[in-house]
């Protein structure tokens, strides 16, 4: 996910994502404390785009 593309989409599709983003990482979370977890650095790789969508709606709200 690059911060130009989330500079595109609107301030809903922006929550939305956002909303999205954190039940993965809970999901994650609870797959890596019950020993599921596949893929470790997908939970860092969730964090560095729920980060950016984070970034971009501050800079959104910041312009408004």
């Amino acid at each position: 996910m690059r911060a130009s593309d989330l500079r595109e989409q609107t301030m809903e599709e922006l929550r939305d994502r956002e909303t999205e983003l954190v039940e993965q990482l809970f999901a994650l979370r609870l797959q890596k404390v019950t020993g599921q977890l596949d893929n470790p650095a997908k939970i860092s790789s969730v964090k560095r785009d729920l980060a950016r969508v984070l970034t971009v709606i501050q800079q959104k709200q910041a312009v408004a």
